[in-house]
């Protein structure tokens, strides 16, 4: 059953894991550990304490680590499956944590990053000019006009505005100000280089004007800066696996179109892409940590802070903040409810682990990748998945592929088969037996559905106009804002038609209750992922009982 909770926020007990957390914030040690973390943990730990009590993790990451980070922490999903859009708020946040970590800190930490993203940031927050640009130019026939007034002819008096290094520098918002003030006068004076090349990207973007010549459809300045950023970025993202928004939706588009499994089956060509990046990756990465990382913790009280690396990962895989390694689905069966849900992933995983773990660390490479895919291109309940929802579904999807396979896949099937194929078949499943299969038979159903009242009766009418649209543009999930009308007969079932057609169709525990007929209250949020073809058809079961629930 998979739902969303916030963060107890509670009081911190000295034993609590959010305490013990707190205390490695605070620790001499925090510098020794963070270059051993992944950025993705360090971005957990982010957003479980907080950026503002992050400042020393921060500033003790690498410069490698940092950029990552902020290719995580500085973009937002606008829509679930659609590109990632640049966050200026959060932007101005990061700068004013890191001067609040002290200004020759800030400034070197700034200084380790892309100057391309710092303009890009900087540039929503303020514009740059030459000073030289406002000095009034004589003539004999002109009155005298003061440097000042010039300056400000093209604004109000009240704006934010003032002189660093040469050049004057102007608000366009009022947030941070003060903290990128700070940052520039200390990049100025110890990151000169840096501070010039910064000051003049700002420069060439703050002037920016349409084309003209009927040529006003290009970027202008700011945006084609931006637009480059986050090619950039997208190339950076693939190197280390990521799926961008395109290549995700992209993937999953051509995974519904699946028609069946067989063999040999081609493999995807944007999962082959990322394979193929991630193994040269990592062959070009650099094995073992970096010298030096680990100093000696002798003066430091056991019963106080983490003593070794494994205690801290120890500490943030208890708080949540580290992905499950991937010996944890198949180990205590009995005491982890996901795993009996995979019965054939874990019979299949458990013999390549004993056999070849290599080709094991391979297919746990896969299920990330697809996890990813999941995060970047799909929703689910019309909103993005959580990182641990993205990797509960790719597995079920997985399990559920294998189930479908033809023949009963032999045990050692995924030491010559990759997931990618499996996830291919199940998410056609999916689409096909769950997605586009509940939207014929509700269209079936509404067209012979009698109700009394109009409006309810004109809601149906366009519930069932837009099924049978999208339906036949094979995306019937974009029908469910429609599907509202459906509360007014029934919750449960309105709740249960949400959850199947939606884009990664999903069971409802509301669809459980009716199939077993309880009475008592259950929550419009919880779910569990389609991992077996006895769920689909547990969705059959409902679909014929949908007509008379909705009649009562």
């Amino acid at each position: 059953m998979s739902t969303t909770t916030n963060r107890e926020t509670a009081p911190r007990h000295e034993g609590s894991v959010d305490h013990r957390l707190a205390r490695l914030l605070d620790t001499p040690l925090l510098a020794q550990v963070v270059p051993h973390l992944a950025p993705e943990t360090l971005h957990q730990l982010i957003r479980h304490c907080g950026l503002d009590a992050c400042g020393e993790l921060v500033t003790s990451a690498t410069p490698a680590q940092l950029t990552s980070l902020l290719d995580l922490d500085l973009w937002r999903h606008a829509q679930p499956g659609r590109d990632e859009q640049f966050d200026v708020n959060r932007f101005g946040e990061w700068l004013e944590v890191l001067v609040d970590t002290g200004n020759s800190m800030a400034a070197r930490t700034i200084a380790a990053l892309d100057t391309h993203l710092v303009i890009v940031g900087l540039s929503r927050y303020l514009r740059v000019f030459d000073p030289g640009t406002f000095e009034p130019i004589a003539q004999s026939d002109d009155e005298p006009i003061d440097r000042h007034d010039l300056m400000n002819s093209e604004t109000s008096r009240d704006v934010l505005e003032g002189e660093v290094g040469g050049y004057l520098v102007r608000a366009r918002r009022t947030d941070a100000w003060d903290a990128i003030v700070t940052l520039l006068v200390t990049l100025e004076t110890e990151q000169n280089d840096y501070f010039h090349a910064v000051m003049q990207g700002c420069r060439a973007v703050s002037n920016s004007r349409p084309e003209i010549d009927g040529l006003d459809d290009l970027l202008m300045a700011p945006e084609q800066h931006l637009h480059d950023v986050e090619i950039e970025r997208e190339r950076r993202r693939s190197r280390h696996g990521y799926a961008t928004p395109a290549d995700a939706r992209a993937f999953l588009q051509m995974a519904r179109q699946r028609r069946a499994a067989s063999a040999p089956i081609a493999i995807n060509p944007i999962a082959a892409a990322y394979f193929r990046a991630a193994q040269e990756e990592a062959d070009a990465s650099p094995e073992g940590a970096s010298a030096g990382a680990l100093a000696s913790t002798a003066h430091h009280d056991p019963a106080d802070v983490p003593t070794s690396i494994d205690a801290v990962i120890e500490l943030l895989a208890e708080a949540g903040l580290m992905p499950n390694r991937p010996r944890a689905l198949l180990e205590a069966a009995d005491e982890d409810p996901r795993a009996t849900r995979l019965p054939q992933l874990k019979r299949l995983m458990e013999f390549v682990l004993r056999q070849d773990e290599a080709t094991y660390l391979t297919r746990s490479r896969e299920l990330a990748f697809l996890a990813n895919t999941l995060l970047a291109g799909s929703s689910v309940q019309s909103r993005p998945f959580t990182p641990q929802e993205a990797s509960d579904a790719a597995a079920c999807i997985c399990n559920l592929g294998l189930e479908c396979w033809p023949a009963t896949p032999p045990d050692a099937f995924l030491v010559d088969h990759d997931l990618a194929a499996a996830f291919e078949v199940g998410w056609s499943v999916l689409h096909k037996d769950v997605s586009l299969f509940v939207a014929d038979r509700l269209i079936s159903t509404l067209a012979d559905l009698d109700c009394v009242d109009a409006e309810t009766r004109r809601g149906l009418r366009g519930l069932r106009h837009e099924l049978v649209k999208q339906r036949e543009a094979g995306t019937p999930w974009l029908a469910r804002d429609a599907a509202d009308v459906l509360a007014m007969l029934d919750m449960t079932a309105w709740i249960s038609v949400l959850g199947l057609l939606d884009e990664c169709p999903i069971l409802p525990e509301a669809l459980t209750a009716v199939l077993e007929r309880r009475t008592t209250s259950v929550s419009p949020t919880a779910f569990e992922f389609i991992s077996t073809t006895a769920q689909i058809g547990d969705i059959r079961l409902f679909m014929r009982m949908l007509p008379g629930v909705l009649s009562r």
